[in-house]
């Protein structure tokens, strides 16, 4: 499949927020890096699992029934793990490498997590918990928030913990206490801010690891996913401008800085146009 046709696949994918199919368009970012990808023999791969599952649930059973057989499943029988040993791999974002392999990271077994679960009948969603995707299900006993690299609950107090790192000084000038910004934290993601977290962990290791070609691939699909945020723009300003296409730089730089005049990085991104124009003019492009 070609670039084009990738880029068109995944914008009829995320076009609206209803109905939007989570499990396809996170198998879908794995198309950059695998562009011969069958996603849909993948999906089905998912769904066999599923019916294994299902065939050993008994009819009557209970949601603490179905979510307990589903953590021994996918945990114990699948073996499915984060992987330790090389956790900044790209592969641990693909879905298909991850049930392949039976390794990933927070929010791509978070994903596979949340397919399994929906399709037996549970409530499951998403937390963009700081550092570390989360679930959360619903059972009839209240919200149970679970480490999706383990399957283990979570107490307020150990996730008040895994919080303060990154809220201590502003809950401290705030006034408020780091058990309120739990709570604000622990409403379900939409599968597009799935998506862009995914696509913004791939971000930032293909930046550290300077993978411009990756990176702008990367940021074809947040300009997709998240229109109204011009600062994708300019990432993919920066990320044509490492790579020298130089037109395609300026578009969307300019239209950054003429979006935001004001903006923190203003005279920053100056600077890059003022050398991208005179690139251009140097190269007759």
């Amino acid at each position: 499949m070609t670039m084009t046709r990738m880029l068109e696949y995944f914008t009829t994918l995320v076009a609206a927020d209803e109905g939007l199919p989570l499990t396809e368009a996170a198998l879908a970012l794995a198309q950059d890096a695998y562009p011969d990808l069958d996603i849909q023999g993948t999906l089905a791969e998912i769904d066999a699992l599923v019916l294994r599952l299902k065939r050993r649930l008994p009819d009557e059973a209970d949601i603490v029934q179905k979510l307990q057989m589903l953590n021994r499943f996918f945990y114990r029988e699948l073996g499915l793990a984060g992987n330790l040993n090389d956790y900044y791999d790209p592969d641990n974002s693909f879905l298909h490498v991850v049930v392949r392999k039976r390794r990933g990271i927070p929010i791509s077994l978070a994903v596979l997590y949340m397919e399994m679960g929906q399709q037996i009948g549970l409530n499951v969603h998403g937390i963009a918990f700081p550092g570390h995707f989360l679930l959360r299900v619903t059972t009839t006993a209240g919200e149970v928030m679970l480490d999706p690299l383990t399957g283990e609950a979570l107490s307020e107090a150990q996730m008040v913990e895994m919080l303060e790192p990154y809220v201590a000084t502003s809950v401290s000038r705030s006034g408020d206490s780091i058990s309120n910004a739990l709570r604000a934290l622990l409403a379900p993601s939409l599968p597009r801010e799935i998506l862009a977290r995914m696509l913004r962990n791939l971000k930032a290791i293909y930046q550290q690891t300077e993978r411009w070609q990756r990176l702008l691939a990367v940021q074809q699909r947040m300009v997709i996913l998240l229109p109204e945020q011009i600062e994708e723009r300019r990432d993919r300003g920066l990320a044509y401008a490492k790579l020298d296409f130089v037109r395609a730089a300026l578009d969307d730089l300019q239209l950054y800085l003429d979006t935001c005049p004001e903006a923190e990085d203003a005279a920053a991104i100056e600077t890059q146009l003022a050398d991208l124009r005179q690139r251009a003019s140097h190269s007759g492009r």
